[in-house]
């Protein structure tokens, strides 16, 4: 790979971080400069992340992928800061750019201006989730975690309100109380292993003497509580659909990607330091996430059928795909990890475009609710003098109902993962890995089969119920205006899931291949490190016993 191309891996954390703060420099009155200026930055993070997907996706030799390490000042890992770009990496960039450009255009069209340095709070986040996701080491981490959770904490906010005070007041401690365990979990560790790089801790962990070992997995047991307050794990999570209902539509859209943060941080650490060449430390924790998942999706499942609000039943809808991300990862299954990839972007894309689909349905019910009740206070109800009225044999649907009416059930379809949906193809991927297993089927596992499948009956329950509410049932509503600029960006990510849905063999074979390459610490390491690790035996990944010989094409 040329010099110019490895230089790629910084653009996605340099490009929004530069321009953020070159925003900083003009007042609200240039607002005109500051949305061409961050649209193109968004558009701009689109393109480098599809072709460092692409990059990746290559043959390195007997390697069946390429990972871009970018080493910051050019000092040698583990002394100095490194960027990585493996599979999993890109595949976060790519679905953070994704959200990123449907939910700055439907901001554009009102939200934007509700609030002050809105376009720089948005490139600040967005330069905090790509941070995360390319970094190699866990103090970058926590910069990474602060510098997205500082964004957060002024976006909660945007629009004022007291609703979104009232959200601010808890999700704000709760994320510093969460932080303060990010560095006495990352204090410890350094004690004990003297480094913070995710590939030299992947080659310490499985050499380290008992007395060191409980050390560092306290300390992984701290690091994993501040990782799950992020992720939403039950009891965890009590802060998340208040938080989510209360933030402005295409913010709550954003952030449903925040919670994926840490199920990606969990993921990598878990099976890098944990996994299978972990020696005595392998599967630590695992149990926790397994039961701790299921838990979060019966918790979410609740939740979705209690919901009175639609905003709310998307928090909740949040919970049920953490949970489920979870306690895939706890399975230890290499085959149901890349079914659960493969959900991971399917429910974010679906929940990201019902947050955005709310808002424009219930903004014509919000008008007519309105002007309703000022038209019967002063004129009284035209129902009362009108008696002899002939009855309505039928209603007309207007046109914007409709389209409204069949994107909310497109996402219907998808939440709760009715086939032929790709939302259906994650869940049966999953469970057809999980019962495909050798050996007798623990009771554990028929449980997760039946809270995937109850936590779906809930969601399409909770989701019909809202919608014969809101959509079919008559009533004095006035129709939503809806603008070209808020149309697009939710039939965008519904597109994507339907393109997931007919090209389900080449993502699936995608999410396959990412999977696979998380179960060897041992490459990883190599390729970061330029050394070879104790316990490193060949170069070729499909002779390390891991996965299937062949592998995917």
């Amino acid at each position: 790979m040329t010099p110019v191309l490895d230089h790629l891996a910084i653009l996605p954390i340099l490009l929004p971080l530069a321009v953020g703060a070159f925003m900083l420099l003009f007042d609200e009155r240039r607002r005109l400069l500051k949305m061409s200026l961050s649209l193109v930055t968004v558009f701009a993070l689109l393109a480098i992340a599809v072709t460092l997907v692409v990059l990746v996706g290559l043959p390195n030799g007997d390697r069946w992928s390429t990972m871009i390490v970018y080493p910051l000042g050019n000092w040698p890992p583990p002394f100095g800061i490194v960027l990585v770009v493996d599979r999993l990496a890109a595949l976060m960039l790519l679905l953070t750019s994704v959200l990123g450009c449907a939910t700055l255009l439907f901001a554009m069209a009102r939200w934007h201006k509700a609030g002050p340095r809105f376009y720089t709070l948005f490139l600040l986040l967005l330069t905090g989730l790509n941070g995360a996701f390319l970094t190699g080491d866990l103090f970058n981490l926590f910069v990474f975690f602060e510098i997205l959770l500082a964004a957060s904490y002024g976006l909660v906010l945007h629009g004022s309100g007291t609703a979104r005070v009232r959200a601010g007041l808890h999700y704000i401690p709760i994320n510093l109380v969460a932080s303060s365990l990010f560095l006495v979990g990352v204090a410890v560790i350094y004690g004990v292993t003297g480094t913070l790089n995710m590939a030299d801790l992947s080659r310490i962990v499985p050499t380290l003497s008992p007395d060191s070992r409980t050390l560092m997995e306290a300390g992984a047991a701290v690091l994993g509580v501040a990782f799950l307050v992020k992720a939403g794990m039950w009891p965890l999570s009590f802060w998340l659909p208040t938080t989510y209902a209360a933030a402005c539509a295409p913010i709550a859209a954003m952030f449903a990607i925040m919670t994926k943060v840490g199920i990606y941080v969990i993921l990598r650490l878990f099976l890098l330091c944990f996994g299978d060449e972990a020696g005595a430390s392998e599967e630590f924790g695992a149990l926790w996430l397994y039961y701790g998942g299921m838990a979060t999706i019966l918790f979410g499942g609740i939740g979705v059928l209690a919901s009175q609000s639609m905003q709310r039943l998307g928090g909740y809808s949040v919970l049920i795909s953490s949970g489920t991300l979870l306690a895939a990862i706890g399975t230890g299954n290499s085959a149901v990890i890349s079914g659960a990839l493969y959900y991971l972007v399917t429910s974010t894309l679906a929940i990201s475009a019902y947050f955005l689909l709310v808002e424009l349905i219930e903004r014509g019910q919000a008008a007519g609710a309105d002007v309703l009740a000022v038209t019967l206070e002063i004129f009284g109800d035209p129902e009362e003098d009108v008696e002899d009225e002939d009855e309505e044999v039928g209603v007309a649907i207007p046109a914007t109902i409709a389209v409204l009416g069949g994107a909310f059930l497109a996402t219907t379809a998808l939440l709760a993962g009715l086939p032929p949906l790709s939302g259906f193809i994650a869940k049966f991927a999953m469970l057809s890995a999980l019962l495909n297993e050798a050996g007798d089927i623990p009771f554990a596992h028929w449980s997760f089969v039946a809270l995937l499948m109850l936590s779906g009956l809930a969601t399409l329950i909770a989701m019909t119920r809202n919608g014969i509410r809101t959509l079919w049932v008559p009533a004095e509503t006035e129709i939503p205006r809806v603008r070209a600029i808020e149309a697009i960006p939710v039939g965008a990510l519904l597109f994507l899931c339907a393109a997931m849905t007919f090209a389900g063999g080449p993502v699936m074979r995608y999410m396959e291949a990412t999977a696979q390459i998380l179960y060897w610490p041992s490459e990883y390491a190599r390729d970061v490190l330029g050394d070879r690790p104790a316990g490193h035996i060949t170069s070729d990944p499909r002779a390390s016993g891991h996965g299937p010989a062949g592998g995917p094409p």
